[in-house]
């Protein structure tokens, strides 16, 4: 990003319709009202106190979607131009979106890297405490409030909450990313190319079980080293399974009887199959399907399952991929079933691994999409992070740390609570990155303390009870015990910490600067009021400044567990330290797939735990900071391409299901002005 001529839209004394430049770091106002951001007709002829009334009002009373449709984008060209973009690195998709190529890693590979900064949280309610929001609140402060040029990377949403019960994660208020219903719906088609990818696979894993089942070793050869124009001849793909079978021969007529039956029979075990089929939609009766029924599948039936296409390995490893080539090594080693030996089976072995890169050769490309104070933002790759992984992509973050100049942060946000997304983050993401982080945000709000300190459920689509709007400073003391647990784990990667309170209207201010006080007390660098929500990135300001003055602190960052480590260790370290368990247990199932792994020489590899988001314990309803329970592992899976094992903690599933309320009763379309209505 270069800090000359960089076009910004900020919320100004009036009504945030200035245009501001760049200029050698210099601010200077130029034109008003280039670009309209909420009721500007309401604000801007009015006298100040009455403006003031009309901006609470509409800040209030409007809908996040009202709120990013009052604005309008600059395009995606210019703000390309802006951040030092060249014509020939971007595709563009329509007026407010566009692919970045990679072709401008190599441009800039002897840029120095800007600040890494990473948004976890606390346990959450199941309404979310705000970390999408506080990202791009924070970005608009860095660039258009502070001149520093910043970017923020996102997870694409899934279409399971968006159309389920949390909604969508383009932030919200005054801190969003827009369009924000270009930004939640289908955006550049990236979870689309996943699915047919994800479900090209499942379908050629039971069609060749189905053809080995039921031809000869020489017919089945025949049919797939086919005679073409009278010449027949081994495919590239073909050509590498026989060479990892030791067979170095390349004329398909030269075989022995033997060579042909260990190339054309893979001999899956259909009860060891892990490859499931996805689907983008919470669809709680796919979670246990019979495949095979028809007649002409000549009886060959089994249990299988869809999980959410965001869980699909193929979505772990576009959000872990360093470029094109290696994308395309980890979708042929992704083991999808065990041959009858006991021997893994890959994508590689069923020939499909150049498809499924052609299906995701767009999708490796991050999106470039803008907040409502136009600052950049790349969408790309969403993994939920409490069945998956749940961080953006390590390409987008890469390209970002270049654009913004070694002066300059990137923002991305880990999914749910700092012990799920963030740990996650470290462990995983910065593994296969290489990139270090600078300073860790961790969002609080008071509402979420109040829960842990003993308040009653909250439940989406519920009121919130008199305790979550009324001043209660005991509640939110003793629930602050979660946010202490939460920075001590942060400091296990050796990282200074900004804690960030996300301000909702019914807090107090006492209870605001206890959070503040308390957070200080435990160890945090220092914590910060923040009302983005309302006041765009104006609100953020303290949090910018807290955040740049934290990274200039050194860091000692470091791993939590050693790679070398036994499987069941590693869950073990995650358990306690992280957690705060007394030990794990392991079914019968789960420790049979970690015997597996360890003699497929997988066991090397980092974990990824499957649990539930709403509590530090596997058990959703204990809040706070449970101690002394034992962590129940019910099985254990392996995501090889992506590079790690995933244990699955209690009953987790990997398919949501739908509330009796679904956000959808709420989303329209208007079919004159095509208008979409009630995303949130």
């Amino acid at each position: 990003m270069h800090k000359h001529q960089v076009q910004l839209m900020c919320l100004c004394d009036c009504c945030g319709c200035a245009e501001i430049y760049w200029e050698g770091g210099e601010e200077k106002q130029t034109q008003k009202h280039p670009f309209r951001i909420c009721c500007c007709f309401v604000l801007c002829c009015r006298p100040p106190k009455l403006r003031e009334i009309s901006w609470l009002l509409f800040v209030f009373f409007s809908s996040d979607i009202e709120i990013s449709r009052a604005q309008s984008p600059k395009a995606v060209d210019v703000l390309a131009k802006e951040i030092g973009l060249l014509t020939d690195e971007i595709e563009i998709y329509g007026q407010t979106k566009a692919k970045v190529r990679l072709s401008l890693l190599e441009r800039l590979k002897d840029q120095p890297d800007g600040k890494y900064v990473l948004v976890a949280g606390i346990t959450p309610t199941p309404l979310g405490e705000g970390k999408s929001t506080v990202t791009i609140g924070l970005v608009q402060a860095l660039t258009a409030h502070l001149s520093i040029n910043s970017f923020a990377c996102l997870r694409q949403p899934s279409q399971g909450p968006t159309f389920g019960v949390k909604g969508g994660a383009a932030g919200g208020g005054y801190a969003q990313v827009i369009p924000m219903e270009e930004f939640n719906l289908h955006l550049t088609g990236d979870i689309h190319a996943i699915t047919a990818a994800n479900n090209l696979l499942a379908a050629a894993i039971d069609a060749r079980i189905l053809h080995e089942n039921t031809q000869s070793d020489k017919a089945l050869y025949n049919r797939l080293v086919p005679a073409v124009n009278g010449v027949r001849g081994f495919s590239a793909i073909q050509l590498a399974r026989l060479r990892r079978l030791g067979i170095y021969k390349t004329d398909p007529d030269t075989l022995t009887e033997e060579e042909v039956r260990k190339f054309a029979r893979l001999d899956i075990d259909p009860s060891t199959i892990t490859w499931q089929r996805v689907v983008d939609t919470n669809d709680r009766f796919l979670r246990k399907i019979t495949v095979g029924q028809a007649n002409t599948e000549k009886g060959f039936i089994r249990q299988a399952q869809f999980d959410i296409a965001v869980a699909s390995e193929i979505m772990a490893i576009l959000a872990l991929t360093t470029s094109l080539q290696d994308m395309k090594e980890r979708l042929g080693k992704m083991v999808v079933a065990n041959d009858k030996k006991g021997e893994p089976v890959t994508a590689e072995d069923l020939g499909v691994t150049g498809a499924l890169a052609v299906l995701m050769k767009d999708a490796i490309k991050p999106t470039l999409m803008q907040t409502l104070e136009g600052t950049p933002v790349f969408v790309h790759a969403g993994p939920f992070a409490n069945i998956a992984h749940g961080n953006s992509s390590v390409l987008a973050d890469k390209i970002a740390l270049k654009l913004v100049g070694e002066k300059g942060f990137v923002v991305t946000e880990a999914g749910f609570g700092a012990d799920i997304g963030m740990e996650k983050f470290f462990n995983i993401k910065c593994r296969a990155s290489g990139l270090v982080p600078s300073v860790v945000v961790l969002v609080a709000t008071v509402r979420a303390l109040k829960m842990h300190g003993g308040g009653p459920n909250v439940t989406a689509g519920a009121p919130l009870k008199k305790e979550y709007t009324e001043e209660n400073l005991q509640l939110v003391a003793g629930g602050c015990c979660n946010l202490q647990k939460q920075i001590q784990i942060a400091q296990l990667f050796g990282v200074p910490v900004v804690v960030a309170v996300n301000i909702f209207k019914t807090d107090s201010a006492a209870e605001v600067d206890l959070v503040c006080k308390i957070a200080k007390q435990s160890g945090a660098f220092d914590a910060v009021p923040c009302n983005h929500w309302s006041a765009g990135g104006g609100g953020a300001v303290k949090l910018a400044q807290a955040v740049e003055e934290a990274a200039r602190q050194k860091t000692s960052f470091k791993y939590l567990y050693s790679l070398e480590l036994p499987i069941v260790e590693k869950i073990r370290i995650i358990a306690q330290k992280v957690y705060g368990a007394q030990d794990i247990e392991l079914s019968p199932a789960a420790q049979s797939q970690v015997d597996r792994y360890t003699q497929q020489g997988f066991g090397n590899l980092p974990i990824c735990m499957a649990k539930t988001h709403l509590s530090l314990s596997h058990q959703p309803e204990r809040k706070g900071v449970p101690t002394g329970f034992i962590l129940p592992i019910s099985d254990v899976r392996a995501s090889i391409g992506a590079g790690f094992i995933y244990p699955l903690v209690g009953t987790m599933s990997t398919m949501p299901g739908l509330p009796t309320r679904p956000c959808f009763y709420d989303i329209d379309l208007d079919p004159i002005t095509e208008e979409v209505k009630g995303l949130f």
